[in-house]
C-alpha cells in the first residue's frame, strides 16, 4: 500500500468528539521519546504530519490523520516519562484508556519500542493489559538503524523470551527505522492487508 494522502483532522480528549464515521482506525503508542512522531511522518511521506520535539510527552492528545480518505491513524500520547504535571498525565491516561474500550472503529493498536533498549516493564504492562482487554497489537520496533544486525537479534530475541513469560505466542511486530524507512512497505502493506479484508467482508454482508 502507498500513502497517497494523509491530513490532519482533530485533536481532542474525548473519544466522543472523535470523528463520527466508521472508517477503520489503528492507534499508535508508545512510551516517551520512542519516535512515534518520526515513524508517523515517515509512513505518510511527510516532514511535519505530526509534530516531533526534542522533549519527551509533546503528544498530549487524541490526534487523527486521515490516510487515503479510507482509513485512520491514530496518534495517542506517550507513556513513561512525559515531563508534564501529575494532573495533567492523569488526565490523558484516563482518556487513552477510554479511546481503548470505547473506540468501536479501532483495528489495531500499534506499541512502538526502542529496539535498543531491554524489555521494559512499562511496555510489557501496556501489552498485557492490551491483552487482557481483547484489544489487537503489533509490536513496532523503532530506531533500528541505531543497531548492527546482530545487536537486533539478539534485542529482539530478548522480548520473544520476555513475552512468552505471558503469552503463548508472539505479537505480530515489525522492526522499523525512520532515518532509513525500513520496515515502512512491510507495516503498510499489512495495514492495506488488513483494509482490504475488512472491505471485502462489508460487501459480503451486503450480498446476504
Amino acid at each position: 500500500m502507498q500513502i497517497k494522502t494523509a491530513e490532519f483532522v482533530v485533536s481532542n480528549q474525548e473519544v466522543s468528539k472523535c470523528p463520527t464515521n466508521q472508517l477503520p482506525e489503528y492507534a499508535f503508542i508508545g512510551r516517551s521519546n520512542v519516535g512515534k512522531s518520526s515513524l508517523i511522518n515517515m509512513l505518510t511521506n511527510q516532514k511535519s504530519l505530526a509534530k516531533t520535539s526534542g522533549r519527551p510527552g509533546k503528544t498530549q492528545l487524541i490526534n487523527h490523520f486521515l490516510i487515503n480518505k479510507d482509513w485512520f491513524l491514530v496518534d495517542l500520547p506517550g507513556y513513561g516519562y512525559a515531563r508534564v504535571s501529575k494532573s495533567a498525565k492523569k488526565t490523558f491516561q484516563k482518556f487513552i484508556t477510554i479511546y481503548f474500550r470505547e473506540r468501536k472503529q479501532l483495528i489495531s493498536a500499534f506499541v512502538l519500542v526502542d529496539i535498543r533498549h531491554d524489555p521494559q516493564s512499562v511496555d510489557l504492562a501496556f501489552m498485557q493489559w492490551l491483552g487482557e482487554h481483547n484489544i489487537p497489537f503489533s509490536i513496532i520496533f523503532t530506531k533500528a538503524d541505531k543497531l548492527r544486525p546482530k545487536a537486533i537479534e539478539k534485542h529482539i530475541e530478548s522480548y520473544k523470551n520476555k513475552l512468552l513469560e505471558f503469552w503463548e505466542e508472539i505479537p505480530n511486530y515489525f522492526i522499523t527505522s525512520s532515518t532509513n524507512y525500513s520496515g515502512k512497505e512491510a507495516l503498510l502493506n499489512y495495514i492495506g492487508g488488513v483494509n482490504n479484508e475488512i472491505a471485502n467482508e462489508t460487501n459480503k454482508s451486503h450480498f446476504q
